[in-house]
C-alpha cells in the first residue's frame, strides 16, 4: 500500500544533514554543557555556537535567544512569566483562535485574578487590528496574537498589531510556531517583544524549541531549578536537540523561497482539484493571507474522523484539526470563531504539504478522497435527506 504523508504541520521529518549534526552529541560530545570540565566544555561551545547563529539568521543578539523543550513551553513562558513581570497591571488581550498553549495558560491567568480579552477573528481567521485597538486599554500587560494559524494557516497583521500594542504600552508575543520556516520573520521589522518557535516544523528534531525576548524585557522565571540560559531557565540543556535546531533552521531560511514555491503549487493543485470534484465543500481559512502549506477543508454531511480514518486505511496521513487537540471529540475552536457551525466543524479535515511532496502523491490523496467522501456521504442520513435520497449528487 502506498503510504502518503500530508501533516506536515504536525510534524515535519528530521533533515539527514540536521540528523548527521546531532548524532555526535549523543555519544563522543556527551557532556553536560553546564559541567565545569572538558566534556562540558565541548557541550558549552556547541550550545554558544548555536545560539550565535540562530540569532545571526534572525538577525537578533545571541542573548536574547533562550532554549525551551518547545513551542508550547515559550508560549507558556512569554504568557505567564510577561503577565507577572508587568504586575500590577492585570489585563491581557489575546485571540480565539490561538493554539492551546495560549488558550490554557490564559485560563490558568484568569484563575489568578488576570483579565484576559479574547479578539474575535473574521470569517477567514483574520484577527483585524482594528479589533485590537477597540479593546486595549492602558493597563494591558501583554498581548500575545499567533502569527499563523496551525488549523487554518490564517497569517495575521503582526507588525500593526504590535505597533498598537506599544502604543497603549503593551508587550507583545507571537506564536510564531507555524510559520518560522514557512514565510519570511523579520523580527526587527515586526518590532515583537518576545517570539516562540520550535524546531520539528521545520526539519528540526522534537522536543526543542526558542523563545526570543527582546533585550529590557525581562518575563519570570517558568521553570525553575538550575542556572542554565542565563539563570532564567532551569534544567539540563538538550545539546543535541540545540545543535539540530540551528542547522534546521539554517536550511530553512536557505531554501524559504524554493520550498514555499513548490509547496503552494502542489497546494493550489490540490484545492483546485478538491472544488472542482467534491460537492459541498468549504475552504476554511483566508484564501490569500494564508500559510504555503496548509488546506483545511469542512466536508458537509460527514464527520472529519470518520474521513480521516478512512483516509488512513489508504495509506494517508492528515488532520482533523491541532495534533495537540486530537485527543478532543469537541469541535475546533478555532473554526468556530470563523463562525462555521458545529455540524460542518466537525466534518472538517486539515491537509499540510511539505517540500518531498509530489503531484503525483496529490494525485494519489485525490483519487482516495473522492472516493472516501462519496462512500461516506452514502452512509449519511443528513445527506440522504438533503438530496432527497439521491447519491449521485
Amino acid at each position: 500500500m502506498k503510504r502518503i504523508y500530508l501533516d506536515y504541520s504536525a510534524t515535519t521529518p528530521v533533515s539527514p544533514t540536521v540528523l548527521e549534526a546531532m548524532m555526535p552529541y549523543f555519544s563522543e560530545h556527551f557532556g553536560n554543557a553546564n559541567s565545569m570540565h572538558a566534556y562540558g566544555s565541548e557541550g558549552a561551545y556547541a550550545v554558544d555556537t548555536a545560539r550565535r547563529k540562530i540569532a545571526d539568521l534572525l538577525k537578533v543578539k545571541p542573548t536574547e535567544i533562550y532554549f525551551t523543550s518547545g513551542g508550547t513551553e515559550a508560549d507558556n513562558w512569554a504568557l505567564k512569566g510577561g503577565a507577572q513581570a508587568y504586575l500590577p497591571k492585570k489585563r491581557i488581550i489575546t485571540s480565539s483562535i490561538e493554539h492551546a498553549a495560549i488558550i490554557s495558560s490564559c485560563a490558568q491567568l484568569e484563575q489568578q485574578g488576570f483579565d484576559v480579552t479574547y479578539l474575535k477573528c473574521d470569517k477567514g481567521g483574520i484577527v483585524h487590528p482594528e479589533y485590537l485597538e477597540d479593546a486595549i486599554t492602558d493597563d494591558t500587560s501583554i498581548v500575545s496574537v499567533m502569527f499563523a494559524n496551525n488549523e487554518i494557516g490564517s497569517v495575521q497583521p503582526i507588525k500593526e498589531l504590535c505597533e498598537i500594542a506599544h502604543r497603549h504600552g503593551a508587550i507583545f508575543h507571537t506564536d510564531a510556531v507555524q510559520a518560522m520556516g514557512s514565510i519570511p520573520v523579520d523580527i526587527a521589522d515586526l518590532g515583537v517583544d518576545m517570539l516562540s518557535f520550535s524546531g520539528h516544523k521545520f526539519y528540526g528534531p522534537k522536543g526543542i524549541g526558542v523563545l526570543y525576548v527582546r533585550s529590557g524585557i525581562k518575563p519570570d522565571k517558568l521553570i525553575a531549578g538550575g542556572h542554565q540560559e542565563r539563570t532564567r531557565r532551569g534544567g539540563t540543556t538538550n545539546v543535541p536537540a540545540v545543535v539540530g535546531i540551528s542547522v534546521a533552521l539554517e536550511e530553512a531560511i536557505r531554501d524559504l523561497d524554493k520550498n514555499r514555491r513548490h509547496i503552494k503549487e502542489i497546494r493550489d493543485y490540490f484545492v483546485e482539484q478538491v472544488e472542482k470534484n467534491i460537492p459541498y465543500v468549504i475552504y476554511n481559512g483566508d484564501r490569500n493571507n494564508r500559510l504555503p502549506q496548509n488546506a483545511n477543508f469542512a466536508f458537509e454531511f460527514i464527520e472529519g474522523e470518520s474521513l480521516l480514518l478512512t483516509l488512513d486505511l489508504a495509506g494517508i496521513a492528515c488532520s482533523s484539526g491541532s495534533a495537540c487537540s486530537s485527543g478532543s471529540l469537541e469541535p475546533s475552536h478555532v473554526l468556530l470563531a470563523t463562525g462555521l457551525p458545529v455540524e460542518k466543524a466537525h466534518g472538517s479535515i486539515r491537509f499540510s504539504f511539505g517540500k518531498d511532496t509530489t503531484k503525483e502523491d496529490v494525485d494519489y490523496v485525490l483519487d482516495n478522497l473522492i472516493k472516501a467522501v462519496k462512500k461516506l456521504r452514502a452512509m449519511s442520513p443528513l445527506y440522504a435527506q438533503f438530496t432527497g435520497g439521491k447519491t449521485n449528487v
